[in-house]
């Protein structure tokens, strides 16, 4: 291995090609027949990570029949035999996420009803991961997704960059939770001239950690978009303001309670300087898009002069290619994890990462119970 991977600005995943050794060991891994790959969604468009994936590691992918029938059922066929053997679902989230999950389960259920050994599912975006907080009377619909997928025999999950990474904790089962974040930063270094002009800006205080990590891997300066045009999660009402105050409610008498005062923003303010230089967001999340597109007329207000938006899952709803089309971004740059090639027709400016090397590295050496440190080498929670 070049010693610059081991620097800690360097990634062992700084390069999209992977090592010759790697490529061998794949393919020789492949030849064993104690696993097989099986993608739970029929979409071409949802099943070219799983051909991604299956290529690096020199397999096909397996012989299963996924479809909605007529009342919207879903049914899920397999036509192998997988007994005795590790079987991973890979299973990409579309537009309908609930017709997703469906998906996932009824084939993790079936390939259990067959004897599968292990079932290991493959969710680069975990669905419903942004509702994994108490809101008022609501629920925390990640952890029963959880249940739910271990109660349909899946022993095992990869997922990519969790919304909150204390998600892991809702399974009863190991979750490893792999980073995009070398693939982006590669891309920020190859396909940015220049990019030793730019700084990292994180569109909120609650992204200003991931910001940090990037800022001090690429050796840039860092800036906080802070004020009132920002919206976050924690400003969402919890569990704890259940039952709401009543005017007239009764108080026990001499208990008086010191009052909340109630939260009250400062201007948009932000915090570093981005004048004459390239602005790069980070985060982790592009769904809808408005956020973005503020936060960046203001740093044009503010004279950076270039401005792009990387993540790891472009989930980019509703008019979120127009809205980036018309807006001061210059470049939207995420990976595959979610497919998004409607919304590439629709808008230029949106760039895809390949991130199937470090997903068929972790399938292969799951199969044959190597290590997955490697995986996370230089990776650090902030990441």
């Amino acid at each position: 291995m070049p010693r610059k991977l081991l620097l800690p600005y360097k990634s062992v995943f700084s390069h999209f090609r992977a090592p010759r050794g790697l490529h061998e060991s794949l393919a020789m891994n492949a030849a064993r027949s104690g696993y097989r790959v099986f993608s739970a969604n029929s979409t071409a468009a949802c099943t070219e990570l799983a051909k991604r994936i299956t290529e690096r590691l020199g397999a096909e992918l397996g012989k299963s029949v996924v479809y909605q029938e007529t009342n919207g059922e879903t049914r899920v066929e397999i036509k192998e035999s997988v007994r005795g053997q590790d079987i991973f679902i890979i299973q990409t989230i579309p537009r309908d996420v609930n017709t997703a999950v469906m998906e996932l389960l009824i084939m993790a259920y079936a390939l259990k009803t067959s004897c599968a050994r292990n079932i290991i599912g493959v969710i680069p975006y975990f669905p419903y991961s942004k509702q994994s907080k108490m809101r008022k009377r609501g629920s925390i619909v990640c952890k029963l997704l959880a249940s739910m997928l271990a109660k349909a025999g899946l022993t095992h999950i990869i997922t990519m960059d969790l919304h909150q990474k204390e998600i892991q904790g809702f399974f009863s089962f190991p979750v490893d939770n792999l980073r995009a974040s070398p693939f982006l930063l590669q891309y920020i270094q190859e396909e940015i001239p220049d990019y030793r002009n730019a700084v990292i800006v994180a569109k909120s205080p609650d992204a200003a950690k991931r910001a940090q990590s990037y800022a001090e891997r690429l050796r840039l300066g860092l800036a906080v978009i802070h004020g009132e045009a920002q919206c976050t999660e924690q400003d969402m009402d919890d569990g704890r303001h259940s039952p709401p105050m009543v005017k007239n409610a009764t108080v026990h008498p001499g208990l008086e309670l010191p009052l909340m005062m109630a939260k009250e923003k400062p201007p948009i303010t932000v915090v570093g300087d981005v004048g004459g230089r390239i602005a790069i967001i980070v985060d982790d999340i592009i769904d809808d898009v408005e956020s973005f597109v503020a936060a960046a007329e203001i740093l044009k207000e503010r004279g950076a002069y270039k401005i792009f938006v990387m993540a790891t899952h472009g989930l980019l709803s509703a008019d979120a290619p127009r809205l980036i089309e018309e807006s001061s971004i210059d470049e939207v740059v995420v990976t595959n994890t979610v497919p998004h090639e409607v919304q590439k027709l629709q808008c230029p400016k949106i760039k895809t990462v390949d991130i199937s090397l470090i997903l068929s590295e972790a399938i292969r050496r799951i199969h044959n119970g190597e290590s997955m440190a490697y995986l996370f080498r230089n990776i650090t929670v902030d990441d």
